[in-house]
């Protein structure tokens, strides 16, 4: 049997990182993986408060030192001053996919007006692919049906391990070989 995916789950949030509240949309993305991935996968979740420096590190030890082809974030995309997830996430990114933070908007802008305030976004570090989600559970679902589709195939693009989707949860794109 193949060892477990390691992939990063990586909540930014002052608050939760001093205990004040629980972390609830970390659990949240371990969940609809959980649900969505039929492959092994092990998660190595993190929480940090939302300062630049912490953030930039604990993506460049997923990425570079834990090897996780998939790094799924939550938290620190709003228009807040202390909210410097996306900065953080362009500073160690090689490449910036835009397609992912626009298709988050745009589902989510289905939902609630104040989605064209939310700072989602995606790139890749080395073979490494990094998702910025919004922070509440219900609009991190509804994030990642709109991209997971994409996820597993942008994976194996970066030479990344092959990541089986459970075809009744989420349809994952693929073009034919």
């Amino acid at each position: 049997m193949a060892s477990p995916v390691p992939i990063g789950i990586l909540t930014v949030s002052d608050r939760a990182s001093q205990g004040v509240y629980e972390d609830k949309s970390g659990p949240a993305i371990a969940e609809y993986l959980a649900r969505a991935l039929v492959s092994p996968w092990q998660p190595l979740r993190r929480l940090v408060a939302d300062e630049r420096t912490a953030i930039t590190g604990t993506l460049i030890d997923l990425a570079d030192n834990l090897a996780c082809p998939l790094i799924l974030v939550t938290g620190g995309t709003g228009p807040s001053p202390r909210d410097v997830t996306p900065e953080a996430t362009e500073d160690v990114c090689d490449r910036i996919f835009p397609g992912f933070g626009e298709q988050m908007r745009a589902v989510s802008l289905r939902e609630v007006p104040t989605a064209i305030l939310s700072r989602q976004m995606a790139g890749t570090r080395g073979k490494s692919l990094i998702v910025l989600l919004p922070g509440r559970p219900s609009s991190i679902r509804t994030c990642l049906d709109a991209v997971f589709p994409a996820i597993p195939y942008c994976i194996d693009l970066l030479g990344g391990p092959r990541l089986e989707a459970n075809q009744a949860v989420i349809k994952v794109f693929r073009p034919p070989a």
